[in-house]
């Protein structure tokens, strides 16, 4: 049933108003309506995208006439154009702007939610197999992925590579100085400390690359190693942790950048200038960056805070060290997980010589995972509706 009752013009054609029974409702402008006319003249019918640019709509837009149909939609007539295009209700419930503002920085939307080390006991988990054959328990799986920020893959190939046939189930793999996928196991010499028996505490990865990798999949070929189990610690949990005890740190690290720096080989030197805690302008939380190993000088700080800013990474640390927010498994052959790595830390405890340890990783990209996610949700309501 429809939710809306009533349609107004308001402010003189600038705008109108969808208006609920409750008194509620909507506000939409004239201008912000007729550059999302979805009629082919506007879109291209194959691809959706936009055939005119701002400049080809007049500046003058109005709106002569709006009403509201049987057929669950709006139809709008713009002048000075006389063009009427309608506009489904539900498409423009979802992309509501017309809301409260000043949410408090640090607000996420509701498709994520955070978690401590009680997740443990409900990490995300699918076959491959079943991943494979069943669309919908892929859908399942990457929607924990966007929701908690990581998820478990089990069933798979004990051989070299095989973390491509995981990472091709959603998208494609970012190649870097480190290769299509790089071995994480001891070496003698190391480039990196992830290569040594060395616990490591929880990080993101890579932050000293711009744009950062999105996401990150480390995939099991050996572990009897003593030791070695991984860990993961939710960033957004630990990010609004700092907020609610410590509301001026936070404000800090989101509002001053950070440096991270990596030059662990003769052909490298990486650099990126970000914050610890990224922030929208709309201040919803976008994304983490934590890495002791690679934090290079802080200088984009003013003197007089300085003090104060390492007083607030401090406290990020302890907030991250703290045991009670991380969930700890160990991997088995043929499992790997996916982090994102704009949120969610992973790292490990340190492992002994006796047995092995061999992971191998890539980095995949999130736009990739939620291009997937979309086009199966996308199937699942369509197949829903017939």
């Amino acid at each position: 049933m429809n939710e809306f009752n009533r349609v107004e013009v308001i402010e003189d054609g600038a705008a109108l108003r969808l208006s609920r029974e409750d008194g509620s409702g909507l506000r939409f402008h004239a201008i912000w309506l007729r550059d999302n006319a979805s009629d082919p003249a506007t879109r291209s019918p194959g691809n959706g995208q936009r055939l005119i640019t701002i400049g080809d709509i007049p500046a003058v837009t109005r709106i002569e006439s709006a009403v509201l149909d049987a057929a669950e939609r709006l139809t709008v007539t713009f002048a000075p154009e006389n063009k009427t295009v309608a506009f489904p209700l539900a498409w423009l419930a979802t992309r509501a702007y017309d809301r409260t503002p000043a949410m408090e920085a640090g607000w996420l939307p509701a498709t994520c939610e955070t978690w401590d080390g009680s997740f443990a006991a409900r990490l995300p988990r699918l076959d491959l197999a079943h991943a494979k054959r069943d669309p919908q328990a892929l859908e399942g799986w990457l929607a924990d992925v966007r929701r908690f920020g990581f998820a478990i893959m089990s069933g798979g190939p004990v051989e070299s590579g095989a973390l491509l046939e995981v990472a091709a189930l959603f998208g494609f793999v970012r190649e870097t100085n480190y290769g299509r996928w790089f071995e994480v196991k001891s070496e003698i010499s190391p480039s990196n400390l992830a290569y040594t028996s060395l616990g490591l505490q929880a990080h993101t990865d890579n932050p000293y690359r711009d744009p950062v990798p999105t996401m990150q999949l480390l995939y099991c070929l050996e572990n009897s190693a003593e030791g070695g189990e991984s860990l993961v610690v939710d960033g957004f949990r630990a990010a609004q942790r700092l907020r609610q005890e410590n509301p001026d740190g936070f404000a800090l690290l989101a509002r001053h950048c950070a440096r991270f720096e990596y030059a662990g080989a003769a052909d490298t030197c990486l650099r990126s200038k970000k914050p610890m805690i990224e922030l929208g302008p709309d201040g919803e939380l976008l994304g983490v960056r934590f890495n002791n190993r690679s934090l290079a000088a802080v200088t984009d700080v003013p003197y007089e805070e300085m003090p104060a800013y390492y007083a607030a990474y401090r406290h990020l640390a302890a907030i991250v060290d703290d045991p009670g927010m991380a969930a700890s498994f160990k991997l088995e052959p043929g499992e790997g997980f996916l982090v994102d790595n704009t949120r969610v830390l992973h790292g490990r405890k340190g492992f002994s010589g006796s047995g092995s340890r061999w992971l191998q990783g890539c980095y995949p990209d999130k736009d990739g995972l939620l291009s997937t996610l979309a086009v199966l949700e996308g199937q699942g309501r369509r197949a829903a509706a017939e």
